[in-house]
């Protein structure tokens, strides 16, 4: 067989991704083996001083290529250097199916834990950006065309609450796959006394996956996790498409910081804002990542099929991809330059306030909103440059046959309508961009932040208590008298 046919095969990639959580593997599975009594002390002994000898660097660099995958070459190696007789023995009462299984839930875990905590970072420097900016008047758009005024506080806030949203669906992509398949072997579990609740608990897992037809060929927390990745792109390619049109000319509300922009090799003036735009991109090569896993995983019959090793690589593409991208725009936003003056000078234009005013005839005159919102279409649809007392009796005369200052609207009442900074403290319904209510959102998020940074914390720090435990219980059998190979 040719190499390039050999090479077909093979999965180093992901193998190097998986390195750490092997041995893990390798070693909670050792210390539970010799605890059961399926293999003896010394044995035991032998093969997790191996394990702790190993160099990540230099296994991956030397001996990985050699071999199929990695979970081989640390067997063969671990034969090759202690014996068979016992560095054979390191394999019992499992398979690789659920083995990679354990080491890709393994590897996962860690993913999400940073993600969630990059996240939060990212959720903090959109809610203090907000905080700075609870008086900075901006146009709202519909359709991309200006709607109503609102602030760039209450803005960056649905940016936020968006992404805690997201960190919400990262926590339950976590619980799903914080379990353990190890002990499922092939598919049919085993005929020796094993303790899959022993290799759970020292892994840091927080419970077995019990079916073991289920563990070993079920990557449905692959999909729900890209699934979650997809989400907060979508979110994050919403906000970096804001960055890239508020930077244009045409927009000018916004500075993108000098090392989040590049330049152009012909033209000296260029200011790019590359990195917005590859997030933009990478949006869709998460969507492709998970379209890719779906597929592989369609119509599978169960158990194992190496159909499975494909999905892998999938699963780390889109993981660095988001975990890039939610760290970038985290930079970007926290040096953001607003332009002030011109978000304010664009809230004024395209008749902003007029569903306030459609709302002030309402309130003053007892007119249906229906009938309210015709008679300022017809305003707008006249386009004249200053809407007075004297334009909106013009047009509801023309609407409804009699002037609205004949029946409780005021020029006083009229200016207030079309005022900007009064329309934003008007809208003080729960959620809206009046600032006390934008001040109240700010305090409530910071608290919610809170408490999300303690919960992924509490399960960060679970997991190393166990994982600490793990090494004691290596260290301890470590200890036992060297046996000579034979």
């Amino acid at each position: 067989m040719e190499k390039r046919e050999k090479d077909f095969i093979l999965s180093l990639e992901s193998d190097r991704w998986l390195f750490y959580a092997d041995l893990l593997v390798d070693k909670a599975h050792v210390v539970m083996l010799k605890e059961r009594g399926i293999i003896k002390k010394d044995e035991a002994a032998e093969i997790l001083k191996f394990l702790t000898k190993i160099k990540e660097k230099d296994f991956i660099e030397y001996e990985l290529p050699s071999y199929e995958d990695l979970h081989t070459a640390i067997e063969s190696v671990l034969i090759r250097e202690i014996g068979e007789e016992i560095g054979g023995r390191m394999h019992i009462g499992r398979s690789r199916n659920d083995e990679v299984a354990t080491c890709i839930r393994i590897a996962l875990r860690d993913e999400l834990l940073e993600l969630m905590k990059e996240v939060n970072y990212l959720r903090r420097a959109l809610i203090e950006k907000a905080a700075e900016n609870v008086d900075t008047v901006m146009p709202g758009y519909t359709h991309l065309q200006h709607a109503q005024a609102t602030t760039f506080a209450h803005q960056y806030m649905a940016h936020a609450d968006a992404l805690a949203r997201d960190f919400s669906r990262l926590l339950n992509a976590y619980e799903h796959t914080n379990v353990c398949p190890l002990g499922a072997a092939a598919f049919a579990s085993t005929g020796f006394p094993i303790d899959r609740a022993k290799t759970t608990k020292l892994l840091g897992f927080n419970s077995v996956l019990e079916n073991s037809m289920d563990a070993v060929s079920s990557r449905d927390f692959i999909i729900e996790t890209i699934s979650c990745f997809s989400n907060l792109m979508t979110n994050l390619s919403r906000l970096a498409e804001e960055i890239i049109l508020w930077s244009t000319s045409e927009f000018d509300f916004i500075c993108v910081p000098a090392e989040y922009v590049t330049g152009s090799s012909i033209m000296p003036q260029k200011r790019n804002p590359d990195y917005a735009e590859l997030i933009r991109a990478r949006a869709g090569t998460v969507y492709g990542c998970l379209m890719s896993v779906l597929s592989i995983c369609k119509a599978l019959p169960y158990t194992y099929n190496r159909d499975l090793q494909e999905a892998t690589p999938h699963l780390l593409k889109a993981t660095k991809a988001t975990t890039a991208s939610v760290l970038v725009m985290k930079g970007m936003v926290e040096g953001l330059e607003l332009n002030k003056e011109e978000l304010e000078k664009q809230a004024e234009i395209g008749f902003t306030t007029a569903t306030e005013l459609a709302d002030t005839i309402v309130r003053e005159t007892d007119t249906s909103f229906r009938t309210a919102h015709k008679i300022v279409s017809e305003l707008a649809n006249r386009g004249e440059s200053g809407v007075t007392l004297r334009t909106i009796d013009d047009a509801a005369k023309s609407i409804i046959g009699k002037k609205l200052s004949e029946i409780g609207l005021t020029e006083k009442k009229v200016k207030e309508a079309l005022d900007i900074a009064s329309n934003i403290k008007k809208r003080d319904a729960k959620g809206g961009p009046a600032k006390k209510e934008v001040l109240r959102m700010i305090d409530r998020r910071r608290a919610d932040l809170d408490k999300d940074g303690r919960s992924r914390q509490a399960k960060e720090e679970r997991v190393k208590r166990n994982l600490d435990e793990l090494e004691r219980e290596v260290k301890k059998k470590k200890r036992i008298i060297k046996v000579t190979k034979k």
